[in-house]
């Protein structure tokens, strides 16, 4: 095998179930992205602004990078099981597991002592999941996982939507991988189901009127128009991923990391209510929610 078939062959072996590798180049809709912050549609989100000139070249990330070895794990648990309350439905389905920023960047950080001890020890590295200035869909799209569809979610025909992808960034010369083809069509279920107009059209998303971004990355008071938004969603929502076609018929993550062990999901409603702030720091400690301020969850559970 080839260098970039071994690494490939680590990766699944790690857990990755998509694996592509595209060339660091910078990202063919970064010029999309400018336009899409000049509108205002990031909301409150200024970290986004604030790499902007990384988020084009991510060679200002790595010197000399010439590769990006995308990789995807499916997340998806199926139905809540026994013992899980209705609440889980307010809860978006990637929060119901163990942080996901831990879990991928240990597979990754695997995948890059294996690159280092195996393939070439003078070979850079670096490492990204959500977290790094870099347009982690759009490298995915180039690199083959799936395409990027009308929801503004990477796509994949097998997988689905329900993914978690990370990024390694290497000074390697791989062998690429092609992108695959836009399949959403004609359909537009998940404009259509969108109950706030966060997707004004195809292919763009409006943050400011989005569920995940006000119950999660807004700091801020709601309205009483936002209010009315996020009314039974406490953390996230999964509306356009639940009635894509391409997830209806997914298989489910082997991994056990992802399964519902999120305290907040055996727990009702009403038991959210007297949980004080070191409480919920420790109901939230290992799960993505975390991401949220004490403050924030008093405000979600005040309009919900």
């Amino acid at each position: 095998m080839n260098i970039t078939e071994r690494i490939k062959g680590k990766a699944h072996q790690l857990g990755f179930e998509l694996v592509g590798v595209t060339p660091s180049h910078p990202p063919p809709d970064f010029d999309y992205f400018q336009w899409w912050l000049d509108q205002g549609y990031a909301g409150t989100m200024e970290y986004l602004k604030r790499g902007l000139e990384r988020r084009g070249n991510p060679e200002i990330i790595l010197p000399g990078v010439k590769s990006i070895i995308c990789c995807a794990i499916n997340y998806y648990t199926g139905d809540p099981p026994q013992g899980i309350s209705d609440s889980s439905r307010t809860i978006a389905r990637y929060a119901w597991g163990e942080d996901y920023h831990e879990v991928i960047l240990a597979r990754l950080n695997q995948l890059e002592e294996f690159i280092q001890s195996e393939i070439d020890p003078k070979a850079l590295t670096k490492s990204y999941v959500d977290t790094g200035a870099i347009l982690e869909r759009s490298y995915a799209e180039r690199g083959g996982l799936g395409w990027i569809g009308k929801n503004t979610c990477l796509i994949n025909n097998g997988l689905g939507s329900y993914l978690f992808l990370g990024e390694l960034l290497t000074t390697l010369k791989l062998q690429y991988d092609h992108p695959t083809f836009d399949q959403c069509g004609t359909c537009t279920r998940c404009l259509d189901a969108c109950p706030t107009g966060a997707l004004p059209e195809e292919y763009q998303m409006d943050a400011r009127k989005c569920i995940s971004y006000l119950t999660i990355e807004y700091r801020g008071e709601f309205t009483e128009e936002e209010s009315k938004m996020t009314h039974q969603h406490l953390y996230g929502c999964d509306i356009c991923q639940e009635v894509c076609p391409y997830n209806q018929r997914i298989p489910v993550t082997p991994l056990v990391e992802f399964q519902p062990t999120n305290p907040f999901l055996k727990q009702k409603p009403e038991e959210w209510e007297y949980l004080d702030e070191e409480q919920f720091k420790q109901q939230t400690k290992n799960s993505s929610m975390n991401r949220i301020q004490w403050s924030q969850w008093r405000r979600n559970l005040k309009v919900f």
